[in-house]
């Protein structure tokens, strides 16, 4: 079902490029619609053999892990049919990478130069991140409460909503408003780019890949494209505000919509996520502004656009961060490490962890010297036992040794092309966190072509490892849950 649901997307798009004067090749159509065909005929397959044996509507803890882990890759591979029948063609192994860049919302690219390829390919590739956003299994979940099935473990195992939140409603009825903030949220962006000038087209692919925190752009200079425009520096605020907000818990909505103000107050994760943008600015544009010798409000300009766009793994540019001072590299790799909030479309670690951790190794540092002392540690306003303090512990820690696993990895696949320690790392770094460039061969003015196929395919896994968080893929190769009860 969820791959039908990705071929009526597909044909959508195949719909538009049939009907795109601009572009009145049919190449895209075509690739389009054959895509939705084999991807439609492959979930006919799928679900015919199930009709007369479905007993039950719920879906198990079990189920639902399986059902998320494969339905991300099927759903990546599936996905990158478009790229590998429409000319100028894209290899397997790169059209998986970028399809699944556009399902994790990573941003990575192999593609060149975007401009040569057709609009309604360029529009099937926002397309995949504005379904990756808030999650296509979420959206999934909210389908699912129209035909009577329970699929609460599913939105559990997919979704980085913390439980504590989920309490406000239903799962079902959460889902949905979900997706009717995000719509509304889709839509906000998009009338605004199209009132500061953009083409409908434009601004409706930007409009999906900024609140999807994804980053894909119809231009190989992404935002950079704009910068001869007279409001560029309006488009790029407008920007800015979007990709903000859609790195904040999206159940803040909710509980702002219900007029809950105390649980609004009571949200660390935001003001931590605003308060570390904001001192990284500072200290990016003041120390551009005395070493580089840039005049301080293009510094504040372009600091306060990249750092937003990296803390909110939208992976958007306008500036060569690369040419910046090592420091300025040192705290955009922080950036992109700390991520943006629990329960947003942001990548990353997630603020909620590294506050998490902050508190509990604080306790453990006081108790070096009172050990008798209780404490109890509160995120959120929501009290934190010692289970989740220790999954937090493990889920860094797992983290860290896969990014060096995956650094280790790349540069195997690579050997003899004289590739950089700081481009292997750079590369998992931004795959791993979902944030789209990195640095030295794969920067912010560069992109993830030169890779061997073996790499590409090697770094999609990794996106889907990091946007499901780890344990929803990895649980896939347990060789018990394979097991039957």
């Amino acid at each position: 079902m969820v791959l039908a649901l990705e071929a009526v997307t597909m044909a959508v798009c195949g719909i538009f490029a049939k009907l795109d004067v601009v572009n009145n090749k049919h190449e895209a159509d075509q690739a389009l619609f054959l895509s939705a065909a084999i991807t439609g005929g492959v979930a006919i397959l799928a679900v015919l053999p199930s009709i007369t044996r479905f007993k039950n509507n719920s879906i198990s803890k079990r189920e639902a892990l399986v059902i998320v882990g494969l339905g991300w890759i099927l759903c990546s591979v599936f996905g990158g049919l478009p790229y590998f029948l429409c000319p100028p063609f894209l290899s397997p192994a790169g059209a998986f990478f970028e399809s699944a860049s556009g399902f994790t919302t990573t941003g990575s690219s192999v593609m060149t130069v975007i401009e040569e390829w057709p609009r309604g390919i360029l529009l099937w590739r926002a397309t995949t991140q504005l379904l990756g956003g808030i999650g296509i299994l979420v959206l999934f979940v909210a389908l699912l409460s129209y035909i009577g099935i329970s699929s609460k473990s599913l939105f559990h195992s997919e979704s980085s909503f913390r439980n504590g939140d989920l309490g406000l409603a239903r799962i079902q009825d959460t889902a949905m408003m979900l997706l009717r903030i995000y719509i509304s949220l889709v839509l906000a962006c998009l009338l605004g780019l199209k009132a500061m000038g953009l083409t409908w087209f434009n601004a409706t692919c930007h409009a999906f890949t900024t609140i999807s925190t994804g980053g894909y752009s119809p231009h190989s200079a992404s935002i950079g494209y704009y910068s001869d425009w007279g409001n560029s520096w309006v488009i790029e605020t407008w920007l800015i505000i979007f990709m903000a907000i859609s790195s904040i818990n999206f159940l803040v909505f909710i509980v702002i919509l219900r007029r809950l103000w105390k649980r609004v107050f009571q949200e660390e994760d935001a003001r931590w996520f605003l308060g570390v943008c904001a001192l990284a600015i500072i200290l990016i544009s003041s120390g551009r502004s005395y070493q580089d010798d840039v005049s301080l409000l293009t510094a504040l300009r372009e600091s306060a656009f990249t750092t937003v766009s990296i803390a909110s793994t939208t992976g958007f540019g306008t500036a060569n961060y690369d040419t910046w001072p090592t420091w300025s590299k040192v705290v955009i790799v922080c950036l992109m490490i700390m991520g943006g909030c629990s329960g947003s479309t942001a990548g990353g670690f997630k603020v909620g962890r590294f506050v998490t951790f902050a508190k509990s190794a604080y306790n453990e540092i006081v108790k070096t010297f009172r050990p008798n002392q209780v404490f109890r540690v509160f995120v959120n306003g929501n009290p934190i036992d010692d289970a989740t303090r220790a999954r937090t512990m493990f889920f860094l820690t797992l983290s860290v040794m896969i990014c060096l696993f995956g650094t280790v990895v790349v540069g195997f696949l690579e050997a003899g092309t004289g590739i950089s320690i700081e481009t292997c790392a750079g590369a998992v770094l931004a795959t791993f966190c979902c944030i789209g460039p990195g640095f030295d061969a794969v920067g912010p003015t560069q992109n993830f072509a030169d890779f061997r196929d073996p790499t590409k395919i090697f770094l999609g896994w990794v996106m889907i490892l990091g946007r499901l968080e780890l344990f929803a893929l990895l649980v896939l190769f347990v060789p018990t849950l394979w097991k039957k009860y």
